[in-house]
């Protein structure tokens, strides 16, 4: 799965003496860790996967427990472009009209301070990887969406400034939470359908459901912990 950002693009670095150490304590006894960048673990229909794809990245450590329990260990400089997005991913497979009532919720921690630049959020997919839609239910710092600002939207009881653009390679709607919330439930089926609804986006399949983190910026090392998520179908 590609990603793309708006902030300019800054080699992946091996893994850190002592990064391993500097895990949350979650990872001391976690089911499955990895540094490898590539690196991702099945567990029933989710699939946890580190996913440093950027360039200029610094070492990224992920453990998990389960689809609902994992988290990262992140030191990225703070240079500009997206660097990762460490997530966990559910494939639904459904025409946009008939995909049922999908919702999710999460409950993660994240860092505070300056320097740091991420965003928590949803990265939903149609027809394969043309059309990508991304829910963004927190982020701190330098960071933005792609494409230009269109309007305000109610979907699932909640506020979103709605902004439409591409990376070069497909579509992309964004979907920024007029409330920051690290404990939230997000109707899936709501934005997807509104985008169909609008004209904004064709009669698609909605295939990969991935939630996770999207990090530019960790330089000296943070912690990402999801708590809990799950997608409801």
């Amino acid at each position: 799965m590609r990603r793309r950002s708006l902030l300019t693009a800054a080699l992946t670095a091996p893994l850190a003496a002592g990064a391993v150490g500097a895990l949350a304590s979650p990872a001391q006894a976690a089911t499955w860790s990895s540094s490898d960048k590539w690196g991702e673990w099945r567990d029933g229909a989710y699939t946890v996967h580190n996913h440093v794809w950027g360039s200029g990245t610094g070492p990224q450590s992920i453990w998990a427990n389960s689809y609902s329990n994992w988290g990262v260990w992140a030191d990225h400089p703070n240079t500009g472009g997206v660097k990762s997005y460490p997530h966990a991913r559910y494939m639904l497979g459904r025409d946009v009209w008939s995909m049922g009532n999908v919702s999710s919720n999460h409950n993660v921690t994240v860092p505070s301070g300056s320097g740091l630049a991420y965003c928590t959020t949803y990265d939903v997919w149609g027809n394969g990887h043309d059309y990508e839609i991304m829910i963004w239910t927190q982020w701190h710092g330098s960071v933005g969406p792609i494409g230009s600002y269109v309007t305000d939207v109610n979907l699932g009881y909640r506020d979103w400034a709605y902004y439409q653009g591409s990376n070069g390679s497909n579509a992309v709607h964004s979907f920024l939470a007029r409330n920051h919330t690290t404990d939230s439930w997000v109707d899936i089926t709501a934005h997807c359908q509104w985008l169909v609804s609008q004209g904004r986006m064709p009669q698609v399949s909605i295939d990969e459901i991935a939630f996770g983190f999207e990090i530019t910026s960790s330089a000296g090392g943070h912690n990402f912990n999801c708590n809990s998520y799950g997608v409801w179908t």
